[in-house]
């Protein structure tokens, strides 16, 4: 049995039927995305799950002492504590012992010959135990972790939960759901808020989380790396496919496609056994004949033998970004650019040049002025020197992921044109059913629709409008996955030229042709290619720096052996003490040099573990660490062989 299993689950809400006879069971340890049209009732699910929700029909049955973790797309967390607090709270049984443990070691230290300093030692050595059992002892190195891995920072542990924006308010609740170590953790859209970094992270350690996950996510490349069977919920059912995202999505087309050709057979079969029974009815020889053929169908009808009209994909947009005029070959250059918050530099000396034709992905973690980049390029902030010049008067399209361009007071119509009337009202209702946008929700105000309806209003406008070059801020956010397959359609029609920026790697990969790249504030490279080919340079990298912990590790062994046999030399055994150090010709000022340049490179490297940088890159803290033990050792040969010459 799984550690959840749901039977003939129906539960319904003001009459409408959200779930119908579903039955699923989860495995323990499986890693399943969960995908469906919204509304399809995943929320409701994970609701029946956590045992939040009864259903009206069926059972739903927990393994017992299962431990479930829930993160849902608007978290709650305690706005009093601060970010360390309120992330570190899982580990509240684990502060407890360590209290236990110092207060232990308090009293015996002033016990000293006490009566009960033999049980004060045996409680002390217990709960020592039960606390490394726990991860006492590594638990703050966990926590820091995650908490870089998502993107904080060592400034911002004592921040107030009432301080954090609240895409920070989202990232603080996945770091506590993370480290809960549940059987099975439940993550409605977990990547919302997360830049690519962070995401990597987040897909490493679900890949090795030990326990159960049913992921939401309208990120593909995450279901694609992560999970290992696709639940996919629709039409009140839900259906398993043994696989990933991609994989699903080709087999459910092969499948509806199968279904709709035999359901199209069947139809036909049915139809020419009426027809024969409508045309031969008047002739007794052959009457007999066709109602055998009528009772034949009214029995396939009665079992459950006539196949049902298969559910149809669900309507996508239908997009075509047409440039009302062609561009010159210059686009956008950048010149020596400079911008600073305060004391916060994004930018100098930036230099950037983009052609017609060139669809450029900018991408970079949160906070090293990526956004700002468009603003500069669509001249709604100036840098504070150098320039950033669009070329010949070109009318640019502009998706602003705040939404900010649009009029909450506007319908949906007006909000195309202000001013349409008569027929041209029809052209616009017409347009905007591209868009989904039909009959009466075309008058909706634009501050009434949700975030997905928002973004598609926007995407109509920068149709309507044909622009010669799009430069699109977060296009994806609020897009489900059919509407992100479109607008990524379309991009790739176009013809103009394309800046954008996307923490969406699926998107990335299907439509640009170059990046850009900001690792860091003040820093920037032009690469071609898309997100995989960015990737695949960084696996080279990170192989590299694996290469170089290794290397590293070889010498610190050697390091260390060699100077054991020096030890042994100095005391008498001299024959087995190997090969001579290989500073053992140096002169003395040339070993007090190479201490102090030591010294001062390990000072350095010890200094870059406060570095959040390195506890984004879980290999990057285990080369430092390589760095620093290979230091340490160098510094113990040349002390050494300081000393003998010295003595000597």
């Amino acid at each position: 049995m799984g550690i959840v299993r749901l039977q003939n689950v129906q539960i319904g809400f003001a009459g409408h039927t959200v779930l119908d006879g579903l039955d699923w069971e989860i495995q323990r340890g499986e890693k399943v995305g969960l995908v469906g049209p919204n509304g399809s009732g995943k929320t409701t699910l994970f609701k029946l799950i956590l045992g939040q929700l009864k259903p009206q029909v069926g059972t739903v049955t927990r393994a017992r002492g299962l431990q479930v973790a829930y993160l849902p797309q608007e978290p709650t967390l305690d706005t009093a504590s601060t970010l360390l607090t309120e992330v570190t709270a899982t580990f509240g049984h684990v502060r407890e012992l360590e209290e236990r443990v110092a207060a232990v070691a308090q009293e015996i230290a002033e016990q000293h010959e006490g009566d009960n300093l033999d049980e004060l030692l045996a409680e002390y050595d217990e709960l020592a135990h039960r606390l490394e059992a726990a991860g006492g002892y590594d638990y703050e190195v966990t926590v820091r972790e995650v908490l870089g891995g998502l993107g904080f920072s060592p400034a911002d542990y004592d921040l107030p939960i009432a301080a954090l924006s609240g895409g920070q308010k989202c990232r603080a609740a996945l770091a506590r759901l993370l480290l809960q170590e549940a059987d099975l953790l439940l993550l409605d859209e977990p990547t919302n808020h997360l830049d690519i970094e962070a995401t990597r992270f987040l897909e490493k350690f679900l890949a090795g989380y030990h326990g159960a996950a049913i992921i939401v996510s309208h990120d593909r490349y995450l279901l694609d790396r992560v999970v290992e069977k696709t639940a996919d919920l629709d039409n009140r059912q839900i259906t398993v496919y043994p696989c990933a995202y991609s994989d699903y999505a080709e087999s459910k087309q092969v499948r509806q496609l199968t279904a709709e050709r035999e359901y199209a057979k069947q139809q036909e079969w049915l139809r020419h056994q009426r027809e024969y029974a409508e045309r031969v009815k008047a002739d007794k020889s052959r009457s007999r004949q066709a109602r055998g053929r009528l009772k034949q169908v009214e029995r396939k009808a009665r079992t459950g033998g006539l196949i049902e009209q298969p559910t149809h994909t669900r309507r996508r947009m239908a997009l075509q970004f047409k440039p009302s005029r062609r561009a010159g070959d210059m686009v956008l250059r950048a010149e020596g650019v400079r911008k600073a918050y305060g004391e916060v530099v994004l930018f100098d000396g930036f230099e950037v040049e983009i052609y017609r034709g060139e669809k450029i992905g900018i991408i970079g973690p949160n906070g090293v002025g990526k956004t700002t980049l468009l603003k500069m390029a669509m001249r709604q902030v100036d840098p504070d020197a150098g320039q950033v010049r669009l070329f010949e008067n070109l009318s640019v399209g502009y998706y602003d992921q705040e939404h900010v361009g649009l009029d909450r007071g506007h319908t949906v119509i007006e909000e195309i044109d202000p001013v349409a009337s008569g027929p041209r009202v029809a052209v616009i209702r017409s347009f905007l059913a591209r868009f989904l946008f039909q009959g009466d929700s075309v008058f909706k105000r634009v501050g009434d629709l949700s975030g997905g309806e928002q973004s598609r209003v926007m995407l109509a406008k920068l149709v309507w409008a044909n622009p010669q070059v799009l430069v699109l801020d977060e296009p994806t956010n609020h897009l489900d996955i059919p509407a992100r397959e479109a607008l990524e359609d379309a991009l790739i029609s176009y013809e103009g030229a394309i800046l954008l920026v996307s923490h969406d790697r699926y998107f990335l990969d299907r439509v640009v042709n170059r990046l850009l790249i900001l690792p860091e504030r003040c820093r920037h490279e032009m690469m071609d290619g898309n997100w995989t080919t960015y990737e695949e340079r960084l696996a080279q990298e990170e192989a590299k720096r694996r290469e170089e912990i290794e290397a590293a590790r070889r010498l610190a062994r050697e390091s260390a052996r060699s100077s054991k046999r020096r030890s042994g030399a100095r005391a008498g055994n001299a024959e087995d003490a190997g090969p001579a150090s290989p500073y053992a010709s140096w002169s003395l000022e040339r070993l007090e040099e190479a201490i102090i340049a030591r010294e001062k490179e390990l000072a350095h490297a010890e200094h870059r573990f406060a570095d959040p940088a390195v506890y984004r890159d879980a290999d990057q803290a285990r080369a430092l660490r390589a760095q620093t033990d290979q230091l340490r050792a160098q510094l113990a040969e040349l002390n050494a062989a300081w000393e003998e010459h010295a003595a000597g």
